[in-house]
């Protein structure tokens, strides 16, 4: 290796210091909305778990979400602009083919004097947050890493056309400030799964809705994680059996050079104590306690609606069952669930019911902590998942306990998904101070379901326009928040700040 450059040295415990999130003024109850839109009670309520959905209308866009979101974060934790040297954006709702979110965003760093940040926009679907998470996470753990931090920003819009759809819609961002020894650390085993999958897409550039293929989707999202998932507990097992031997090897270098009368003794115990934790030398771990999901103490998987996160988790007990069907947590279930074909059961409600029952406890321990924010702005797309960790962390004012993990599940149609851990290294009573994500979300106003058509009808109208000026009122802006000012006659977008209360 050349000498030439001053490497820095490779950092540690790299993940997340600081968290925000954004979300609008107004949201809709979803109780509300079923009785508006004359369906069965429980549709939305049941039926998709849902309790209210965040909207907003022609005066905020993906860019304002992105501007308000980041300057929150750099205001409310002091963070000089100068510190950053990675900034990367995760979403899907586009507003221009060529020019990235991102470039808006340098609007907070170059008076500064800060234009040496690198990153730039992920698409696809509901995963560009998570490729830009570990686009910060390896770039702060490489060679081309410059000593500042990273900041990575998630958000969408998420709309549907008039239909069953419609009602899991919503809206949200987030921004993360990224270093090493933070104390939510994102491992390093990944269970990735991507796959060219047609269940949902927006090939349509005139319109900001979707094209979905609703039973698809769920095949793809459990699908997915089926795959993501095994392959991290794969990869995990191998990683820990690796790591295991070079603890042994490590031990019987020190031994040796120390009493050789006790050699013998030290290296028995290294071997069958430490590399065998059961019994044995070999690459493979047996489950031993609980579940390999149980021993996640929180776990957050990407949120568009809640009856789809009980689902997803649920089907985590299901792959558990397959790598060990006589653990006896599975006693209920039937014996030839295990000899179907696993892309045979994405429907089947006598798996789920099954899974869901014998998953049921856990789920409220390590799922219901991260639901405040889908629970009451809805899908979120790219800033699901993190919203969901926002509220876990949201869940415990003190801080939550150091050495608890989080299992995450990214998924993004299209299709490509994710299985990761955080560890908790460190306290997140900051973090939840400085976030105030409960109270922020009790602010807001649920308003009626005429407004929200109103508004959606507001945006289809001007999708795309030029020469314009939006329609809504300032008044339905946060205080402090970036809103769309005007469009020109060469679609150039400006914006406006609305004074904090």
């Amino acid at each position: 290796m050349s000498n030439e450059f001053d490497i820095p040295a490779r950092p540690t415990n790299v993940g997340i210091h600081a968290m925000e999130m954004y979300f609008p003024k107004r949201c809709i109850s979803e109780d509300a909305l079923e009785d508006f839109d004359g369906v069965p009670k429980g549709k939305y309520t049941i039926g998709l778990g849902q309790k209210y959905m965040a909207f907003t209308d022609d005066k905020e866009d993906i860019n304002s979400l992105a501007l308000t979101v980041v300057s929150s974060l750099l205001s409310k934790y002091n963070i000089d602009p100068r510190s950053i040297g990675r900034l990367e954006v995760g979403t899907e709702t586009l507003i221009d083919k060529s020019k990235a979110t991102k470039t808006l965003l340098m609007d907070l760093f170059g008076p500064a004097g800060n234009h040496d940040v690198e990153g730039i926009d992920n698409k696809n679907a509901c995963y560009g947050s998570t490729a830009a998470l570990f686009n910060c996470i390896n770039w702060i753990q490489s060679e081309s890493w410059d000593g500042r931090n990273a900041i990575l920003m998630c958000g969408d819009i998420a709309i549907y056309a008039e239909g069953a759809a419609r009602p899991a819609g919503g809206m949200g961002a987030c921004a993360m400030l990224i270093g090493p020894d933070a104390p939510l650390v994102v491992e390093p085993i990944h269970g990735t799964h991507i796959a060219n999958s047609w269940d949902f897409f927006k090939p349509d550039l005139s319109s900001e809705y979707p094209t979905v293929d609703g039973p698809l989707t769920l095949k793809a999202y459990l699908g997915s994680l089926d795959s993501a998932y095994t392959t991290y507990l794969d990869k995990a097992a191998k990683s820990r059996a690796r790591a295991a031997k070079n603890f042994s090897l490590a031990g019987v270098q020190a031994a040796v050079s120390d009493l050789a009368g006790q050699v013998a003794g030290q290296v028995a115990g290294l071997v069958n104590g430490v590399n065998g934790a059961n019994g044995h030398g070999e690459e493979k771990e047996e489950v031993v306690g609980g579940t390999d999901i149980e021993k996640f103490d929180y776990v957050c998987l990407h949120s568009p609606y809640s009856k789809l996160v009980q689902k997803g988790h649920a089907r985590l007990f299901y792959n558990d069952y397959l790598r060990n069907p006589t653990h006896p947590i599975f006693a209920s279930i039937p014996s030839s669930i295990k000899d179907q074909s696993p892309s045979d059961t994405y429907a089947d409600k006598v798996v789920e019911k099954a899974f869901l029952a014998v998953a049921a406890d856990h789920y409220k321990a390590s799922c219901l902590p991260g639901s405040d924010c889908v629970l009451r702005c809805g899908n979120m797309y790219t800033a699901s998942l993190y919203g969901a960790l926002a509220s876990v962390v949201a869940s415990k004012p003190e801080g939550l306990e150091v050495g608890k993990k989080i299992g995450m599940y990214a998924f993004g149609s299209g299709c490509a998904a994710s299985f990761f851990a955080i560890r908790i290294n460190g306290s997140t009573a900051k973090i939840a101070e400085t976030m105030r994500l409960k109270e922020r979300l009790a602010e807001m106003e649920v308003r009626p379901c005429q407004e929200y058509v109103d508004a959606m009808k507001l945006r289809e109208a001007n999708h795309n326009a030029v020469e314009y000026s939006p329609k809504g009122l300032i008044d339905n802006i946060q205080p402090g928040g970036y809103y769309l000012n005007g469009i020109d006659k060469m679609y150039r977008r400006t914006y406006s700040i609305k004074p904090s209360a």
